[in-house]
C-alpha cells in the first residue's frame, strides 16, 4: 500500500507546485490562459484531452456563475469580471494543469482573501472538483458549508477564517482526503469538536475564536498535526492525557482562553517537538509538571493567568531554546535556581502577581494564604468523563 501512495502524493505535490508556479508566482501567464469551452463542444471530432479541458472549465463556469448569483455585496468589485466562458481570466480564479494529466487545464485555486464579499457558498461549488486551494479569508460569507464540498477530493488548503459561517462543526471537511491545512478561525461554529478531526492527515488545524463547547476530545488518536490552535473557545474540562498522541509531530499548541481546568497532564512533556505552548487565561491548578523540562525545542511557554501553585522547576528554566517564559498571575511560591534570574540567560519572562518572596508586584500575603494546595493525584479533573468516553458502547 505504501508503494502506491507515494506516486499519488508526488502527483498531488506536483499539482500544488504547478499551481503556485504558474499562477501565484506568474499571474500574467495564468490570466492569459484563455480557454473557451464553447467551440470545442460543437466540433465533430474534438481532441479527447481538449474535450476534457472543455468539460472541466464548463463545470467551473456553471459553479462560478451560481456562486456569483448569491454574492450580495462586493465592494472591491473582485467578481465584476466573472462573465463569459473564460473562467481562467476571472479575478481570484487560478488555472493549472491537472495532476493526473498535465495536458488538461482545470481550475485549481480560488483566492478571494480580504475581499469583504458578502454572500454564501452554493451547492454548485461541488462542481469544482479539482480545486487544490480555496482561500476566502476576511470576507462576510455566512450560512453553513455546502455538503457538496465533499466532492473536492484534491483540496489541500481550506481557509474560511474571519467570516460569518454558523452551525455545528462542519463535518464535510472531515472527509476531504487531501486536506492538510484547515483554517476555520473567527467564525460562529458551535458545539463539540469531533474526534475525527485529529485522526486524519491534517498538518495545521486552526479552530480558534469560535463558539465551540464541550471538552477537547479525550479519544485522540495518532495525529499528523504540527500546529493546533484551540484558543478562545468554551471547551471547559481538562486537557486529556491523550494529547501525547501528537508527540511525533506537534510543534505549536495554543489553548489560550479555552476554559480548561484541572491539572496539566504530565503527558504534555511527551510532546518532544513542541516549540510553542500557551495555556494562559484558563483555570488550571496544581503544580507545573516537571515533565515540561524534557521539551528541549521549546521557545515560548505561557502559563499566565491560571491558578498554578508550588515551584517553578529549574529544569524548565534551563531549556536550551527557551526565549520567553510567562507564569504571571498564578500562586507560585518559589523559583528554583536560575528561574529567579532568567535575565542572566537572556530569557524574557513575566513573574508578576504570584506569591514569590522578595519579588516585586506580587500578591498579598492574605491572597497567597487563601489559595489551597492541590494534589493532582486526588483531583478528579474529569477522570470519570474521560473514562466513559473511552468505553465502547454496549453490544
Amino acid at each position: 500500500m505504501a508503494s502506491n501512495s507515494l506516486p499519488l502524493f508526488l502527483s498531488h505535490a506536483t499539482f500544488i507546485f504547478l499551481l503556485m508556479s504558474t499562477t501565484f508566482l506568474n499571474p500574467t501567464t495564468a490570466k492569459n490562459r484563455h480557454v473557451s469551452p464553447t467551440p470545442a463542444l460543437h466540433h465533430p471530432h474534438p481532441h479527447p484531452r481538449k474535450n476534457a479541458t472543455v468539460i472541466r472549465l464548463r463545470q467551473a463556469y456553471d459553479a462560478l456563475q451560481s456562486w456569483k448569483r448569491v454574492i450580495y455585496s462586493d465592494p472591491r468589485q473582485l467578481t465584476s469580471n466573472w462573465r463569459g466562458p473564460d473562467v481562467c481570466a476571472y479575478n481570484g480564479v487560478y488555472c493549472a494543469p491537472h495532476p493526473n494529466d498535465t495536458s488538461v487545464t482545470t481550475v485549481a485555486g480560488i483566492d478571494l482573501n480580504h475581499g469583504d464579499i458578502a454572500g454564501f457558498l452554493p451547492e454548485a461549488l461541488g462542481l469544482l472538483s479539482d480545486l487544490a486551494l480555496l482561500h476566502l479569508n476576511s470576507n462576510r460569507f455566512c450560512g453553513v458549508l455546502p455538503h457538496s464540498l465533499s466532492n473536492l477530493s484534491l483540496l489541500f488548503e481550506l481557509d474560511l477564517s474571519n467570516n460569518r459561517f454558523v452551525g455545528p462543526f462542519p463535518a464535510v471537511v472531515l472527509g476531504l482526503p487531501s486536506l492538510r491545512y484547515l483554517d476555520l478561525r473567527y467564525n460562529e461554529f458551535e458545539g463539540p469538536l469531533p474526534p475525527q478531526l485529529f485522526n486524519g492527515n491534517l498538518d495545521a488545524i486552526f479552530v480558534n475564536n469560535n463558539r465551540l463547547t464541550s471538552v477537547i476530545p479525550a479519544s485522540l488518536s495518532s495525529s499528523s498535526a504540527s500546529v493546533v490552535v484551540f484558543a478562545n473557545n468554551r471547551f471547559g474540562g481538562c486537557l486529556p492525557p491523550t494529547i501525547s498522541k501528537f508527540a511525533d509531530t506537534l510543534e505549536e499548541l495554543l489553548l489560550i482562553n479555552t476554559s480548561i481546568s484541572g491539572c496539566l497532564p504530565v503527558e504534555l512533556g511527551f510532546l518532544y517537538k513542541l516549540r510553542v505552548l500557551d495555556v494562559s487565561h484558563n483555570d488550571v491548578v496544581g503544580p507545573i509538571p516537571y515533565s515540561l523540562a524534557g521539551l528541549s525545542h521549546l521557545e515560548l511557554l505561557n502559563l499566565g493567568h491560571n491558578r498554578l501553585s508550588g515551584v517553578v522547576p529549574e529544569g524548565i528554566c534551563v531549556l536550551p531554546n527557551l526565549a520567553n517564559f510567562t507564569f504571571s498571575y498564578n500562586f507560585l511560591c518559589d523559583e528554583e535556581g536560575i528561574c529567579g534570574n532568567l535575565t542572566s540567560r537572556g530569557v524574557a519572562y513575566d513573574d508578576r502577581r504570584n506569591c514569590l518572596p522578595e519579588k516585586p508586584l506580587q500578591r498579598s500575603k492574605k491572597e497567597c494564604e487563601a489559595a489551597p494546595p492541590v494534589d493532582c493525584f486526588e483531583h478528579e479533573c474529569g477522570r470519570t468523563e474521560y473514562a466513559l468516553s473511552a468505553t465502547p458502547p454496549p453490544p
